[in-house]
């Protein structure tokens, strides 16, 4: 829940500084937005809950469209309606925006400066690393939950996708099957019934 201290306008520019400030450091998309998203919203504001942005985050991934955008929007939302949605959507978009503008002027330049090149290079260990994090821990808390089901169904996603180069539209929808008849399952067995 958002601190009751936060409302209005606060909340809202709290919203907007956040996703504009995620967006515009966060390179690498929405695998590694994601996790930094987690400790703004979930550690440090603490208006969400850990699990809550983890299905936020499956739901963005399995969404069409770029999952920092997804992320953002489900955020916004529940945290500040619909305005929220609007507010994060802004925030999370205008800084690429801005920065993609700016590079298109100078990619003459960009394109063959050694400097920059090695700059991106480096970039790209660091993102391997966020999303190495990411895969650790996400696949962490999926085991600790000691289900048979979900720990079956990330490995086979997981060799499906490593192995047989099967599609990811089609592993998403597999494992979106299995979850919804895990849950369906579990609701028609469960105890207070």
């Amino acid at each position: 829940m958002p601190d009751q201290r936060e409302t209005g306008l606060s909340k809202y520019w709290k919203l907007f500084t956040s996703t504009f400030y995620l967006s515009a450091f966060t390179f690498g998309g929405g695998f590694v937005i994601i996790p930094l998203m987690k400790k703004k919203f979930v550690d440090e504001l603490h208006w969400m809950e850990e699990d809550e942005m983890l299905n936020i985050a499956a739901i963005a991934q399995s969404s069409p469209g770029s999952v920092a955008v997804n992320a953002s929007i489900f955020i916004g939302y529940r945290i500040g309606g619909i305005p929220g949605a609007a507010v994060t959507i802004l925030g999370t978009v205008l800084p690429p925006f801005l920065i993609i503008s700016v590079i298109s002027m100078f990619y003459a330049a960009f394109r063959s400066n050694a400097i920059v090149s090695a700059v991106l290079k480096g970039m790209q260990s660091g993102i391997a690393a966020v999303i190495a994090d990411v895969v650790v821990s996400m696949s962490g808390k999926i085991v600790k939950q000691r289900k048979w089901v979900p720990v079956v169904t990330m490995l086979g996603a997981f060799i499906a996708t490593w192995y047989f180069s099967i599609n990811v539209v089609f592993i998403i929808l597999f494992c979106g099957v299995v979850g919804a008849f895990t849950t369906l399952y579990e609701l028609k067995h469960s105890p207070e019934q």
